[in-house]
């Protein structure tokens, strides 16, 4: 029989170490990529960088380059988001998990807080309907032994294990209590925008675990959360999916999972290849540069390397830094093959599989230039032959008009001319071969 708790005495100092649940092997179910929402005012527009020898520095100028159109999406620049307030809340925000397993633990993430994040409670259950939970299922969740805690700014903070089965595509609820006042400083909030899934922030009071929610309001943003882990054997691992707002989602049905990552998820399932899937992705997110969510380089390490059990990564990233570019000659597709060599060359340091996915077409775009073209072509051409990457998964090919191949096919085209419609993201999910993950 398991200990609850050890002592040891080293050098003076007592630690206490948590052994329940010390032998289980986590891997990721669930997962979304975080970015900064500020409270404070807005930063003074970034100076255009001096010119440098290779060019790179002007390529993160926005004095040259304008902003991101929608964040990359292809439509007019949002205006900056009203500073939020949560007080004495309680954040209710819904998943979508892939793996299943019967015992649960939670990541919590004051990554972008520049203060300390104080949790007064938290609770995870099966999601039913809407913002209700099914009964019998809501477990408080702890942490070191205690239902609140403290998340230092910059960090995350990881639950004590749960006991809860958790079916393979199952829903949760992930609730978050906010005893204080997120307005009495000006730190940043960690957030994930454009979760494309309704959570919901409660009235006043603690509410963790309540059979549904009563009184608030909903977003489509989901707060302070970064991953759910399940306990699982040797054989399962996840799959990161590493990208931007193609991978985020954009365009699909809100509250449907009809992502690429959510389709893949469903294909592992169907096949019982042991594996979850993490999704990545940021809208509007660059290779190169920061803007919508630091740079892809920049975030390799928290959204990938650390995620637990984690075996492949499908990188598609780089339409965002060719179409903000323009007609510019920097960055050039050599650029951005050698950022993608960087990102294998990390991954591969860590056993990690890396998959690079061809760059799918966006002529009609807001962004698109036929400059920006050749580069999406020469950069295609890098992933297919290069054979630098474990392997290839040719998204431009499974949704590329075969009359017309710089544009996507009709039938998958929501009308912006760069993301996908559901039917579009199933054929994405559909061109992946499912034998790359059996090695």
């Amino acid at each position: 029989m398991k200990k609850a708790l050890s002592i040891l005495v080293l050098v003076g100092t007592v630690v206490t170490v948590g052994l329940s649940g010390a032998t289980d092997r986590w891997v990721g179910t669930w997962a979304t990529a975080v970015v900064i929402r500020p409270q404070g005012p807005a930063a003074p527009p970034a100076q255009a960088a001096p010119t440098s020898s290779t060019g790179l520095a002007n390529a993160c100028a926005p004095a040259a380059f304008g902003p991101p159109p929608g964040g990359g999406r292809g439509g007019p620049a949002p205006a900056p988001p009203a500073p939020l307030n949560f007080r004495n809340q309680t954040l209710r925000d819904i998943v979508h998990v892939s793996l299943g397993g019967d015992r649960v633990r939670v990541v919590l993430s004051n990554a972008f807080g520049t203060q300390p994040l104080e949790i007064g409670a938290a609770h995870v259950a099966l999601r039913e309907k809407d913002g209700a939970i099914k009964a019998g299922t809501d477990r408080p969740l702890m942490f070191g032994g205690g239902a609140a805690t403290m998340i230092a700014a910059g960090a995350v903070v990881v639950s004590d294990p749960v006991g809860l089965t958790v079916p393979a595509g199952a829903d949760l609820a992930v609730d978050i209590y906010l005893p204080g006042d997120t307005g009495a400083s000006p730190s940043p909030l960690t957030v994930h925008q454009g979760a494309n899934q309704t959570n919901y922030i409660s009235a006043e009071g603690n509410h963790a675990g309540e059979p549904e929610f009563t009184g608030g309001t909903t977003t489509n943003q989901w707060y302070f959360l970064a991953r759910v882990e399940v306990a699982a054997g040797d054989n399962a691992g996840s799959i990161v999916a590493f990208g931007d707002s193609i991978t985020d989602g954009t365009r699909s049905t809100p509250n449907t999972n009809n992502r690429w990552p959510d389709e893949l998820a469903r294909r592992l399932a169907a096949a019982k290849i042991p594996l979850g899937v993490l999704n990545e992705g940021i809208a509007g997110n660059r290779v190169l540069c920061d803007g919508a969510g630091v740079s892809a380089l920049a975030r390799f390490d928290r959204d990938v390397l650390v995620q637990p059990g984690v075996k492949y990564v499908i990188v598609l990233e780089s339409i965002n830094d060719i179409g903000i570019g323009r007609s510019n000659a920097v960055p050039s597709a050599g650029d951005l093959i050698a950022a993608h060599k960087q990102l294998i060359e990390r991954a591969h340091a860590k056993g990690i599989r890396i998959y690079g996915a061809t760059l799918t077409p966006f002529e009609g775009a807001a962004y698109f230039s036929q400059e920006g073209e050749a580069k999406r072509q020469a950069v295609n051409a890098f992933i297919r032959t290069g054979k630098a990457y474990d392997g290839v998964i040719d998204f431009d090919a499974a949704v590329r008009d075969p009359q017309a191949p710089s544009k996507i096919q009709m039938k998958f085209n929501p009308g912006d001319n760069l993301h996908m419609n559901d039917a579009g993201y199933q054929a994405m999910a559909a061109a992946i071969d499912l034998n790359l993950f059996k090695k």
